[in-house]
């Protein structure tokens, strides 16, 4: 399928609509990201969203981009590999990442997903056990720190009066399954919210069959007066989920469900165990004054088998084909807040002090032993990697008029990362080192009522990006230690934004954006599986975006979502043209665009029905090409997708049931659903699933 060009996305969205999107709320969206205080969405100077997950109905529910479709400058994409993570990213924020969540801030209550070097994953999220998640775009994203080209908050449910217990059972093609059952309720002054999720895959690819269980508990306690206990604790397990890799463009023409022969050869696969713990104290003080402190603590092991020739691991610097890392990591945040008037003038202020670390013992094995692929063999690596965050924050909202909002914020981060070598031999020297990175973040909104209903708003702010660890594992010259001549990416931030709301039933918005950044981070080498880093003069990221909810009638939803971005490196520079390559040799020009980017996305949604009774729906995505390389030498077509549900609910004495058939890729479409950037095998295609069937119900009880 040939690319859609951009300016007919609009129109494809007016005929093709959506069924994973919220209903149009009577009532107005109350969020806290952008502010840290509940606020109503329309008045933050800020683009932000808020999906209420009760409002999301008829999907597999195991993946956030079930619930994020419907999202302006959003791109939440199912790789359709367990062992890789869902891939995100904000405005052309995060694109470059080949596993996990980079340059987009991930929060669960407060709880960071994304550790301190800007490294993040949504696979623990508790999607069952979740109220709500918020996504916050543009500038204010800044304030919270490295890595911050756009923040996701997922927010846990408080208990339900009366209790109820709920248990969902979906299942579908391709072995997909998932169960999971819930509790929620009040008992006194505790109120719990418990979940326990299985989910399993045989994969619509070879290679790529996956099972997960985790489970999340939050528990509140109303302690004195004006005084909160909250705990919440979480576990996961993935074990040996396949991994299949990407395929060359030949291969994905060829047969998009197949794949490279050394996934076989090698049984690429990922093992994650993460269990972390967290508590919440909310203390009103009395005149407007408020306190919150938070801390956390978590572990994570990750064991994960890679396709290195066992050729190329000859060379005595060489880490190995298996990564072994354990990690433990833990921080906490203390919030002061008030709320009162200044100049006669409804004024909140908070400031805070968050600190955080991580540390990692990292151990590679050679992938082979004598002529047996795909096993740990001989000790390549072994080190203790430490990286932590001491940042301080204050933010105030001032309504200095009738018709006009205030809000600004400062935050100031420092970030330190330090590797210490446990592996030197012969032709491997010392690796340790470390470097310290610092910066402060300035942000400013203003929002003007202009009438009822229309409220205008303008923001600016800057931001940056440290590398991860993983960018920062090797050095580019081929020397030895960690690549700590990196410099973090800073970026400037501006938009202006309107919003409508003219009416309970009707919720619009339109806004446009810039973002420019100096000493990106690109792709300098990449060679016998270890790619690495450089800093380059300029990118930008620009465009437009626009949003619709609309209810008509007692019935029917209609909701459309549009971006339109534009993410270009500004400055020319040397990469490599293909692999191996030990030194930049090829030139990228000026104007080239940020891979893994869409220049146009498009999601529309129309339902019928209510909360009783029958309902449906119809789906459509539509996604402009992406090129895969910096070299913009190879591009993933657009492509439009379409899916349709229908359900019934029933009101019964003991409770109520929820049923539903769901079918994805309606008109069977091939398509890469994502792509791995700059691949060094030049495999950056992960083919979406055909058409897919699924069947679901939940039971709830509640009397």
């Amino acid at each position: 399928m040939r690319s859609i060009p951009w300016r007919y996305l609009p129109a494809i969205a007016c005929v093709l609509p959506s069924t994973a999107s919220p209903a149009a709320a009577d009532l107005p969206a109350v969020v806290v990201t952008a502010t840290r205080t509940p606020q109503e969405a329309d008045d933050v100077p800020a683009s932000i969203d808020a999906v209420a997950f009760d409002d999301v109905v008829d999907v597999f529910g195991v993946n956030p981009s079930d619930y994020l479709a419907g999202i302006p400058g959003l791109l939440a994409r199912d790789r359709q590999n367990y062992a890789q993570d869902e891939q995100i990213s904000i405005r052309g924020f995060g694109a470059r990442a080949t596993f996990g969540v980079r340059g987009v801030r991930l929060y669960t209550d407060g709880i960071p997903a994304t550790m301190p070097d800007g490294q993040g994953q949504v696979s623990h999220f508790s999607l069952d056990s979740a109220a709500r998640i918020e996504v916050l775009r543009g500038p204010f994203s800044a304030l919270y720190g490295n890595s911050s080209g756009g923040v996701i908050q997922l927010f846990g449910a408080d208990g339900n009066v009366p209790p109820e217990i709920s248990l969902a059972l979906v299942g579908g093609s391709y072995g997909n399954a998932r169960a999971s059952v819930n509790a929620r309720g009040v008992a006194g002054d505790l109120d719990y919210n418990l979940d326990l999720t299985h989910f399993q895959t045989d994969g619509w690819r070879d290679h790529s069959a996956a099972k997960r269980e985790s489970g999340n508990a939050k528990l509140a306690w109303t302690i004195g007066e004006g005084g909160k206990l909250t705990l919440l604790a979480n576990t996961l397990a993935l074990p040996g989920a396949d991994d299949p890799l990407g395929l060359t463009h030949a291969q994905f023409d060829a047969d998009p469900r197949g794949v490279a022969s050394v996934a076989t050869q090698f049984d690429t696969r990922k093992s994650v165990h993460q269990d972390q713990g967290g508590a919440i104290w909310d203390q009103d003080l009395g005149g407007g004054h408020a306190l919150r402190v938070l801390g956390y603590y978590g572990t994570r092991a990750v064991e994960q088998y890679l396709a290195i020739p066992v050729a190329t691991q000859a060379n005595p610097k060489h880490s190995g084909g298996v990564v072994d890392l354990d990690s433990r990591y833990g921080g906490s945040d203390a919030r002061w807040t008030w709320k009162g008037e200044l100049a006669g003038r409804a004024f909140e202020l908070a400031a805070g002090l968050s600190w955080d670390r991580q540390t990692q013992h990292r151990r590679g094995y050679a992938n082979f032993v004598g002529d047996v692929l795909g096993v740990r063999g001989a000790l390549r690596r072994d080190e203790d990697d430490t990286v932590r965050d001491f940042d301080q924050y204050a933010q105030a909202t001032w309504r200095f008029a009738d018709r006009w909002s205030l809000v600004a914020g400062l935050r100031h981060s420092d970030v330190a990362f330090h590797a210490r070598d446990h592996y030197v031999t012969t032709g491997n020297p010392d690796d340790s080192g470390r470097v310290d990175y610092g910066a402060t973040t300035p942000v400013a909104g203003l929002l003007w009522r202009a009438a009822r209903g229309v409220n205008v708003y303008a923001s600016y702010g800057r931001g940056f990006e440290t590398p991860t660890f993983n960018e920062l594992g090797y050095r580019a010259d081929g020397a030895a230690g960690l690549a700590f001549d990196l410099d973090p990416a800073r970026s400037r931030n501006a938009e202006v934004g309107i919003k409508l709301r003219p009416s309970t039933s009707l919720d619009a918005s339109v806004a446009l954006f810039r973002a420019d950044t100096r000493d990106e981070l690109a792709v300098a080498t990449s060679a016998g599986g270890r790619t690495t880093y450089q800093n380059i003069g300029k990118a930008r990221r620009d465009g437009a975006e626009a949003a619709l909810a609309w209810r008509v009638g007692d019935a029917w939803t209609l909701q459309l979502a549009w971006t339109r971005l534009d993410a270009t490196f500004r400055s020319a520079f040397l990469t490599c043209a293909g692999a191996p390559c030990t030194a930049p040799d090829t030139p990228v020009a000026a104007g080239a665009r940020i891979p893994g980017v869409p220049r146009s996305m498009v999601h529309a949604g129309l339902r019928w029905g209510g909360d009783r009774g029958w309902h449906a729906g119809t789906a459509a995505d539509a996604v402009g090409a992406v090129v895969v390389n910096d070299l913009g030498t190879d591009r993933a077509p657009g492509y439009v997708v379409a899916a349709a549900d229908l359900g019934y609910a029933f009101e019964l004495d003991a409770g109520r049931l929820d049923a539903f058939a769901r079918v994805d890729n309606l008109f069977d479409r091939r398509y890469a659903g994502s792509v791995i950037v700059n691949d060094a095998n030049g495999r950056y295609f992960e083919p979406a699933p055909g058409r897919t069937v699924m069947l679901g119900m939940k039971w709830t009880w509640n009397r």
